[in-house]
């Protein structure tokens, strides 16, 4: 009997996703079947095989605090409706193919260029494969107008030498919100959805499915005019929340120079319910998302509509996020009489959030480089992670013993690290630096009563 259910292809297994191949995965009939088969198809390289492989062995191929995401996956391998390949091929089967291939900008003479190369050719990829009918759904994060003035273009050229038209195509967009974390999985399944189609039918094609795989009755979908008007959505918020954090980068030194606690300033102020999401002083800002994010919109107004608009916020917020984790490297110098040269020095946390094994831009980053620049000895640690690629060193697989340092930065704040006890595991006179609200008021004090310095970024000193 040949089998009636319908097949997905996610194109691209990296954080996004692989967790989208296996929410996909989950959903079910009414009878409890599985409601698609799904296959993740990534490059044949080293890092594609390596996801591939785990994916077919029922784990997830990257650390995760989640254990619902770990269990999850194992449940669909194990009933054998979630496979990964590297053959593309497969893309001539599927009935809905969704895209999670990364787009990069870079910086030409300051200017910020969007670099399409590697997305066109995974679309193009999808173009000589793709059969009639099938909808190819866009979650990459992509600056507004790629659906129309890249992806149409690209496909509407493959399909034109098979004799397709392009109205035998569905081309939708839907942003993803994913937030790896303990509620990784989740953050897919059980959040609200932006979406918009290139058609009618292609929205209302790409509405039927994520009202297969999203709880819609608790998180309904928001259903937008045009495909632009849904990438600017993704990229707008995203924008937000960077302006968001920036606008905290004054405010931290403020508060340090004053001597006043600005997370207890700003519990107060988050009481206020048109300002519960401000943001808390922290390293800085890390992940694929709001490091780049907010260039999009100004690149693709010159690159895709030939428009010369300024975005002065946007990128004001991204130079000051990126030079944030430079304020910890000027605290820890002001701590250690003016210099850190020689210093021993461990950095707890190298991924860019906290429970999360992702080191993508992580602040992390900039702090490690800058500190070895001025001469410290700098050792690395990270619960999620055992190897560093951006730096290419291998980090300690368990926290040594805090004795052996000069100071000691807790850079994220990992679950792993918040039950420390700083009294009595750290030597008298040595410093700690709490750069992301790590520790409570009680274990800084306790620790203080044991001669150990300890200081926050974002509160002024001894509090």
């Amino acid at each position: 009997m040949i089998s009636t259910t319908k097949l997905v292809c996610v194109q691209g297994l990296g954080f996004v996703g692989s967790a989208m191949a296996v929410a996909v995965a989950l959903a079910t009939n009414e009878d409890k079947s599985p409601m698609y088969d799904v296959i993740g198809v990534d490059l044949p390289n080293n890092e594609g095989n390596k996801r591939v492989n785990s994916i077919n062995e029922g784990v997830f191929p990257f650390a995760t605090s989640d254990e619902n995401l770990s269990k999850s996956i194992k449940k669909v391998s194990n009933q054998g409706n979630l496979k990964a390949t590297t053959d593309s091929s497969i893309y001539a089967n599927a009935d809905i193919i969704i895209v999670d291939i990364h787009l990069d900008i870079q910086y030409l003479d300051d200017q910020p260029n969007l670099e399409f190369e590697n997305f066109k050719s995974a679309i193009r990829t999808i173009g000589k494969q793709v059969k009639k009918e099938t909808l190819i759904l866009i979650e990459t994060t992509v600056p507004p107008g790629t659906c129309e003035k890249v992806v149409v273009p690209v496909l509407r050229d493959e399909l034109n030498k098979r004799n397709i038209k392009l109205d035998n195509i569905h081309i939708a967009h839907s942003y993803e919100r994913v937030m790896p974390g303990k509620d990784y999985l989740k953050s897919i399944t059980d959040y609200w959805r932006v979406f918009s189609g290139y058609s009618e039918t292609a929205a209302n094609i790409c509405e039927e499915f994520l009202n297969n795989i999203i709880n819609t009755q608790k998180f309904p979908l928001t259903r937008l005019s045009s495909t632009i008007a849904s990438e600017t959505a993704k990229v707008m918020e995203n924008t937000y929340r960077a302006v968001n954090i920036a606008f905290i980068d004054e405010w931290t030194k403020y508060a340090e120079s004053i001597d006043i606690d600005l997370f207890e300033v700003l519990d107060a102020i988050r009481k206020r319910p048109t300002h519960s999401n401000i943001r808390f002083p922290g390293l800085g800002v890390g992940g694929y998302c709001l490091t780049k994010d907010p260039t999009f919109a100004p690149a693709a107004a010159s690159q895709l509509f030939n428009k010369n608009l300024h975005f002065p916020f946007s990128r004001m917020a991204v130079k000051i996020n990126h030079d944030m984790p430079l304020h910890t490297v000027s605290r820890l110098k002001s701590l250690m009489n003016g210099s850190i040269y020689g210093k021993k020095i461990l950095v707890c946390g190298v991924s860019y959030r906290q429970d999360v094994g992702d080191t993508r831009y992580s602040p992390s980053e900039i702090l490690v480089r800058e500190m070895m620049t001025q001469g410290s000895d700098v050792i690395c640690h990270d619960p999620y992670l055992t190897y560093w690629d951006e730096l290419s060193i291998s980090l300690l697989k368990k926290l040594p013993s805090f004795l052996d340092f000069d100071a000691i930065i807790f850079a994220v704040a990992h679950t792993h690290y918040r039950d420390l006890d700083l009294s009595s595991s750290i030597r008298q006179g040595s410093i700690v630096l709490d750069a992301n609200g790590v520790f409570t008021r009680e274990q800084r004090e306790s620790a203080r009563e044991n001669n150990v310095i300890v200081e926050s970024i974002g509160r002024g000193d001894g509090l």
